[in-house]
């Protein structure tokens, strides 16, 4: 007893906890040697009257009743939603505001008419009525030929009239105006030079003449030889058509293609030179050598046989 107490005053005092501690120790031992240990390990066994005692967590009685886990929420899956895939629409264009309009009744160009002609009036090609068919009947009626008379001023009208005008030697125009209209109403007409039968191409006034028994009874406009030069089988010719008497000797009875142009039925009476059907019978002498008369005028001619093999044809 006395040996621990010299020990234990011989150490500073720690703290005023470890030497109550110590009191209790040495009151309670009695007689028998207590060990004390080291400064650290009392220091660590012993805590410390500084240190804050945590209270303990009391754990689950066994009156407590166990928790009954909650019940399973049962979570139904929300159906999948589905979307519509987006419509592609093309660019929306901004309406284009356009004023409205009016409506207008479109108007129908009324045809201008022209008027009938009525006796006295200058003729053109074009004209109808019933004044055209009496001139061409009295065309008709005096030889000019221009076909039936059917009241149209058409081609063959045209050529009687500018046959009329060769015979009364009148401007060759076609037109059928005053002066020839005069020469209608007198009844001018050619006369044969040769008389009998045949044909007779006058080339001063350009017209064909088909005679029967020394009078005429058909009068055709014609395009004769124009005088001009011009080649034909590496040849210089001069584009005439000689005067004199002469025999048909051959004939095409169609278009018979030569070397200077298309002939249509022709009649030879003089080497190449033959009267023929053309599309073109102008009032002047046109022609390399041959009398032209119109496609139907040689019709005509083909269907009454005013010019048949043999047959005469006089120029001059």
């Amino acid at each position: 007893m006395p040996a621990t107490r010299a020990r234990l005053l011989r150490r500073p005092l720690a703290t005023a906890l470890t030497a109550a501690a110590l009191a209790t120790v040495l009151a309670t031992a009695g007689c028998g040697l207590v060990e004390v240990a080291s400064d650290d390990a009392a220091a660590t066994s012993e805590p410390s009257s500084s240190q804050a005692t945590t209270p303990a967590v009391p754990g689950p009685t066994p009156s407590d009743a166990p928790t009954t886990p909650p019940a399973a929420t049962s979570t139904t899956a929300p159906a999948p939603t589905t979307t519509a895939a987006p419509t592609t629409l093309g660019p929306t264009t901004k309406p284009t505001t356009t004023p409205t309009k009016p409506r207008t009744t479109p108007t129908t160009p009324t045809p201008t008419v022209e008027p009938t002609p009525t006796e006295g009036d200058t003729l053109h090609s074009g004209d109808s009525g019933a004044y055209v068919r009496s001139v061409q009947q009295r065309l008709s009626d005096l030889g000019y030929w221009l076909g039936t008379p059917d009241g149209s001023y058409g081609y063959l009208t045209t050529q009687a009239v500018m046959a009329l005008q060769k015979a009364a030697g009148l401007g060759r125009d076609g037109v059928f105006g005053p002066a020839t209209r005069q020469a209608l109403q007198s009844g001018v007409r050619p006369q044969a030079r040769v008389g009998g039968t045949g044909i007779e191409i006058d080339k001063a006034r350009q017209i064909l003449l088909v005679v029967r028994g020394g009078r005429v009874v058909t009068i055709l406009n014609t395009s004769t030889g124009n005088g001009e030069l011009f080649e034909s089988y590496g040849q210089q010719r001069r584009a005439v058509t000689p005067a004199g008497s002469y025999r048909v000797f051959r004939s095409v009875n169609g278009n018979d293609e030569g070397p200077l142009g298309d002939l249509w039925r022709p009649r030879y009476f003089n080497g190449g030179i033959a009267v023929h059907g053309a599309a073109s019978v102008p009032a002047y002498p046109a022609s390399h050598g041959c009398a032209r008369v119109s496609n139907a005028a040689m019709d005509m001619i083909w269907a009454q046989n005013h010019m048949p093999i043999g047959g005469l044809v006089t120029v001059y």
